[in-house]
C-alpha cells in the first residue's frame, strides 16, 4: 500500500542516506547557487518502470563523486490508485527527504499541477520529467527535449528535417516535438490516438513555431511525404509490446527515431532496419536526460561517457 511504501522509505538505511551534511555550492546552468550533497535519495515515478536503468546510472555516477545515493522505483503499477496516487507520492517523497524525482509515463504532464515552479524549458515544452525538492518547494524541469536533440545530433546528424511525422503527443512527445522544431524542422506533423491531444500540442507549439506544425489523423497519408519518423508513445516498451503502426508504411528513405529504451531494440526499430531505414534507438535520450537531471539533483557535473557505461551495464544486469 501507499502507507507501506512511505514506511519503507523511512527505514534506517534511507534515514542515514539523508542525514544532514554541510553542503557545498556550485553555480547551475541557470546561474543560481545549487547545493551539492554527500548523501542522496532519489526516485522514479511511472508505470512499467521495473526495467528502468535510471537507478544504477544515478547511483553509480553519484558514487564516482563520493556521494552515497539510493534511487528507488516508485512503480504506479504496484501502488494502489496507480496514476491517481501521484499527489500522495509527491507529498510522501518530499516528507521523507527525497532530493528529487524523475517522472515518466503517464505523469509528465499531470505532475505540473502539483509543482511550485516550472523552468523555462518545462514551460515551453509543456511537460516535466524532473522534479527537484529544494527549500520547501517543488521545481519542475524538462531535460528530455535537449536530450533528444543531443541524441539526434550524435546519432542522425544528417537527418532530413523537411517533413517529420511524430507518433505521440504525450509528455515524451511534447519534448521530442519541441526538440525537432528547435532543430529547424520545416514541417512537423503530429499523430496521436487522441486527436484532441495532438491538436492541443500542435496549438501550443504553433505559438512558438508558427507555420511549422500541423496534425493528422491518418498516419499512412502523413508518412507519404515524410522524410523522418519520431516515435514517442509507450508502444514497444516491455509493458506495452508491439508496433505503433503498420510496418508496411516504413520505407528506406525514412529515418526513424525511437524514445523507448527498454527494450533498447524495439519491434519498430527492427522493422525499420529490415526495410533499410536509418534508425536511432532511445539510449541517447535516456543518457542525456539523466546527465542533466543528475546536475539538477546534485549540483555536480556528470561524466557522460561514464554514465553511458553505467547505462550499458544496467542493461546487462539480470535483475
Amino acid at each position: 500500500s501507499l502507507s507501506d511504501w512511505s514506511s519503507d522509505v523511512c527505514s534506517s538505511d534511507l534515514k542515514s542516506t539523508r542525514e544532514p551534511t554541510a553542503p557545498r555550492e556550485r553555480s547551475g546552468r541557470d546561474n543560481r547557487r545549487v547545493p551539492t550533497v554527500r548523501r542522496l535519495l532519489l526516485g522514479l515515478i511511472g508505470t512499467g518502470i521495473q526495467a528502468s536503468r535510471s537507478p544504477l546510472m544515478h547511483e553509480r555516477e553519484a558514487a564516482a563523486h563520493g556521494v552515497h545515493c539510493l534511487y528507488q522505483r516508485l512503480d504506479l503499477d504496484r501502488i494502489p490508485g496507480h496514476a491517481e496516487a501521484l499527489p500522495q507520492l509527491l507529498e510522501a517523497a518530499e516528507r521523507v527527504g527525497f532530493a528529487g524525482l524523475n517522472i515518466t509515463h503517464p505523469c509528465k504532464q499531470s505532475v505540473m499541477a502539483h509543482l511550485s515552479s516550472l523552468s523555462e524549458d518545462a514551460t515551453d515544452v509543456g511537460a516535466v520529467n524532473t522534479v527537484v525538492f529544494r527549500d520547501g518547494r517543488r521545481e519542475g524541469h524538462n531535460t528530455d527535449w535537449w536530450a533528444f536533440r543531443a541524441s539526434m545530433q550524435a546519432g542522425l546528424p544528417t537527418a532530413d528535417l523537411t517533413h517529420v511525422v511524430q507518433l505521440g503527443a504525450g509528455g515524451a512527445g511534447a519534448a521530442t516535438a519541441y526538440a525537432v522544431l528547435r532543430m529547424g524542422a520545416t514541417v512537423l506533423e503530429i499523430v496521436d490516438t487522441d486527436p484532441a491531444r495532438a491538436e492541443a500540442l500542435a496549438s501550443r507549439l504553433a505559438a512558438r513555431f508558427p507555420g511549422h506544425v500541423r496534425t493528422s489523423r491518418d498516419v499512412a497519408r502523413a508518412l507519404t511525404a515524410a522524410t523522418g519518423l519520431v516515435h514517442a508513445t509507450p508502444t514497444g516498451m516491455v509493458a506495452h509490446p508491439g508496433l505503433p503502426l503498420d510496418a508496411a508504411l516504413l520505407r528506406r528513405e525514412l529515418w526513424v527515431a525511437e524514445v523507448v529504451y527498454f527494450p533498447l531494440d524495439t519491434a519498430l526499430l527492427r522493422e525499420a532496419r529490415a526495410r533499410g531505414c536509418r534508425t536511432l534507438d532511445g539510449s541517447g535520450m535516456a543518457l542525456w536526460q539523466a546527465v542533466e537531471a543528475f546536475r539538477l539533483f546534485t549540483g555536480l557535473t556528470a561524466n557522460p561517457d561514464r554514465m553511458r557505461q553505467f547505462f550499458v551495464e544496467a542493461g546487462q544486469d539480470p535483475t
